[in-house]
């Protein structure tokens, strides 16, 4: 396994690197990037096309590393050595673990989506934070959601900080990116009714029948759901709020409707 070594901060590849943490360098490379052992193993996996890998064994907190290496390179990959502090300057963790890797986007459009008869969706409005993001990644795959369709986005799906929250699932939960009015037709068109998550109504998330094909909305952490989602929702649903606080984070908000959704669909 051969690879070339880099020392110098100053290097091309390592100033390229830190750009990509910005959106404007991602769009126009078209590349975005992955960090971590897991992240990178996850994409592997699911045939992401990864261009390059920077790694730095000073780093590594294991002996599994090697063989990831390998399976890049096999994949296409070209890896480059980095000295420790390159590395520090390149990676965006607090705690790094040696990889970082640099891949292709791919296309996230309605067109690509294929469904079964009774999808469960994860509708995600202009949501902020790329933790928050990653973390309804997570949470849809981890309650067997069909898709999470990214509305009218504030942040991208290719921040390195979705990567991270979403633990790499980003690589295997379908994601969608698109626009209200789009989105809308898409859904009426195949019967899938919208569930919208606000505090403004009297109708309990556990008192609605949440199978066959649904789509749930959630809006932006700070103001929730735009009107014109609201207005056109079939249904509207809250959680009930026990203490001084009317809502909760958007991510907690999803994973409670999200598998309340999936224990009605385990009934009989």
């Amino acid at each position: 396994m051969s690879a070339e070594r880099i020392s110098s901060l100053q290097n091309p590849r390592v100033k390229h690197l830190v750009k990509l943490r910005d959106r404007r360098h991602r769009d126009k490379s078209g590349t975005f990037l992955i960090e971590g052992y897991r992240e990178l193993s996850r994409s592997l996996a699911r045939d992401v096309r990864v261009q390059e890998v920077y790694f730095a064994p000073e780093w590594f907190l294991g002996q599994n590393e090697r063989p990831l290496l390998e399976q890049a390179a096999a994949g296409g990959a070209c890896l480059f050595e980095l000295t420790k502090d390159a590395f520090r300057k390149c990676s965006y963790r607090d705690r790094p673990d040696g990889l970082l890797a640099v891949a292709d986007q791919w296309e996230t459009d309605l067109d690509q989506l294929h469904l079964g008869p009774a999808p469960l969706l994860l509708v995600c409005e202009r949501i902020e934070k790329p933790g928050n993001l990653g973390t309804l990644l997570r949470g849809a795959d981890a309650a067997g959601a069909d898709a999470v369709i990214v509305c009218d986005p504030v942040t991208d799906i290719f921040n390195p900080n979705v990567v991270r929250a979403s633990t790499g699932v980003l690589f295997s939960v379908p994601v969608v990116v698109t626009d209200r009015e789009r989105l809308i037709s898409f859904l009426r068109s195949r019967g899938i009714r919208t569930v919208a998550t606000t505090p403004d109504t009297e109708t309990l998330y556990t008192d609605t029948d949440l199978r066959g094909p649904i789509a749930l909305l959630l809006g932006s952490e700070q103001y929730g759901l735009t009107s014109e989602w609201l207005a056109a929702a079939d249904v509207k649903v809250r959680i009930p709020m026990a203490g001084q606080a009317d809502s909760l984070n958007v991510a907690m908000a999803a994973m409670i409707t999200l598998f309340e959704a999936v224990r009605q669909r385990r009934l009989p």
